[in-house]
């Protein structure tokens, strides 16, 4: 390799910085946990990637739902207790 000479590297030569599926697709739920267990669940014998997206997303949703109509009753709750 004549002639290529020295150069400079730096720390993030070659290398990409790593991002999850879930924070590319701003989800807080795990994608690839999702796709894994889709795969593994023998639910089809092909699973696309838009699947687990698709999935975590409701998941996610249906969460934030369910939590936000807990809360009046949580507080509720404890404001009765003796």
């Amino acid at each position: 390799m004549a002639g290529k000479g020295k150069g400079t590297l730096s720390k993030t030569d070659g290398k990409k910085k790593q991002t999850t599926r879930s924070s590319r697709a701003g989800l807080q739920f795990p994608v690839g946990r999702i796709h894994r267990h889709l795969r593994k669940g023998r639910y089809a014998e092909r699973v696309g990637n838009g699947a687990s997206i698709y999935l975590a997303g409701v998941l996610e949703y249906l969460t934030a739902e369910i939590l936000e109509l807990a809360g009046p009753y949580h507080s509720s709750a404890y404001s009765t207790r003796c």
